[in-house]
């Protein structure tokens, strides 16, 4: 199977699993060793402020002290990761996902967040999504997920209730008129 890196996963309606119904997930990494990303659409009950405040980084002046903050998924939920629009190069701990888009988890990109010096368009999350070698394909299968490519335009520019419905419109598709029962022909 080709790399689905830089897609998005949009769970399918009868995808009951609560760490992943209703979710939009940007795949950061997909190889010979299993893949990883994050969700998208669900905002936690914590704003950046809290953070910074918990971290001691300060962010009293941050225009971003208001973002929400994201569950990335069930993987590593005390951990931060930053998906981010520029250059990986910039921060200690960072890949380039696509050429524009980086994931970041080191605690020099939250500070220049808290700083007001950091990327303009970003989401933190907290934890991450993962499937060992072989589970997303047969969860592809099972017709668990839909594909498309990843557009920064629904990651930083769609409100997060509306992000998997945006995605969807990427492949002409509206979930809200799939049936929850899967068929194969």
């Amino acid at each position: 199977m080709q790399s689905l890196k830089h897609h998005f996963l949009m769970a399918m309606p009868h995808l009951d699993d609560p760490n992943f119904a209703g979710s939009l997930v940007y795949l950061c990494d997909h190889d010979h060793n299993g893949c990883m990303g994050v969700i998208t659409n669900r905002p936690l009950e914590i704003t950046l402020d809290a953070l910074f405040e918990q971290l001691s980084l300060g962010g009293d002046e941050s225009p971003h002290r208001n973002a929400p903050v994201y569950y990335g998924g069930p993987t590593h939920k005390d951990r931060g990761f930053i998906l981010h629009e520029g250059d990986s190069q910039a921060w200690d701990s960072s890949v380039q996902v696509e050429d524009g888009i980086a994931l970041t988890t080191s605690m020099d990109i939250l500070q220049a967040l808290a700083d007001g010096t950091g990327p303009e368009h970003f989401l933190v999350c907290l934890g991450c999504a993962g499937w060992e070698v072989g589970q997303l394909e047969d969860e592809l299968k099972d017709n668990a997920w839909l594909t498309v490519e990843g557009q920064p335009s629904v990651l930083f520019d769609t409100p997060p209730a509306e992000r998997l419905a945006a995605a969807a419109g990427l492949l002409g598709v509206d979930l809200n008129l799939m049936t929850r029962d899967a068929g194969h022909a």
